[in-house]
């Protein structure tokens, strides 16, 4: 690891202590028993308390810090995916016509569903913004699911550009890290579907997953920022 990759771990693990929305368990650290209340031990079954109880202190050592760092790469790419959302809002305000061609040279907004590409133009960009920006404020606040399908999305398009930094830098995660944080973020998510390639599945859906539907809240309970419902 060269002296830019400890760097930039030793940042991710300064930020994991802002990341205040989800705890290091929901992104994949398992307990130790000792730490456990009586009731909260009741939800394991003995064989798995006993391995957890088992992990020596080197290899719980190096658990709690992956999951700090991916707590600290969430932090840090919730900041990357909003700066490159503007400047991708920056991009689109200088055309006149939105081309699927234009859409794939972005920062953000090439990994949005690519049918839709066209439809990517600055007044959809600006609403996106505001949804992704509710998304990671969520990260401090406390976590509550998408609200809609572009929230969804939004989340997404988070860890895709989380995968890039790790990529990059070759961080010292699990490798089903992103499967994790999905279970957790994008529990019963519909977004999936957008990116299929078959065609029935967006027609049979088409009254939910259709464009004009992304900003819409998915029930009563759920919220959109009232921007983004303009």
């Amino acid at each position: 690891m060269s002296a830019d990759d400890d760097d930039i771990t030793e940042e991710l693990l300064t930020d994991a202590d802002k990341l205040t929305g989800l705890s290091l368990e929901l992104l994949g650290l398992d307990p130790h028993p000792a730490d456990m209340t009586p009731e909260q031990r009741l939800q394991f079954d003995p064989e798995d308390l006993a391995e957890m109880a088992a992990l020596g202190p080197e290899d719980r050592g190096q658990q709690v810090q992956q999951a700090r760092l991916l707590a600290g790469l969430l932090w840090n790419s919730s900041s990357i995916l909003i700066d490159q959302l503007f400047r991708d809002l920056g991009t689109l305000s200088q055309l006149q016509t939105v081309m699927a061609s234009e859409i794939a040279g972005t920062s953000v907004l090439s990994s949005l569903p690519p049918q839709f590409a066209s439809s990517y133009d600055a007044k959809f960009t600006q609403k996106f913004i505001v949804v992704a920006a509710d998304v990671t404020a969520s990260l401090v606040r406390g976590w509550t699911a998408p609200g809609c399908l572009a929230a969804e999305l939004a989340v997404r398009c988070l860890l895709d550009q989380a995968e890039i930094t790790e990529d990059i830098y070759e961080l010292d995660l699990p490798a089903d890290w992103r499967a994790q944080v999905e279970e957790v973020l994008l529990a019963d998510a519909d977004s999936a579907a957008l990116y299929s390639e078959g065609l029935d599945v967006r027609e049979d859906d088409a009254d939910r997953l259709g464009f004009e539907h992304w900003f819409q809240p998915f029930g009563a309970g759920d919220t959109v920022p009232p921007y983004a419902c303009s």
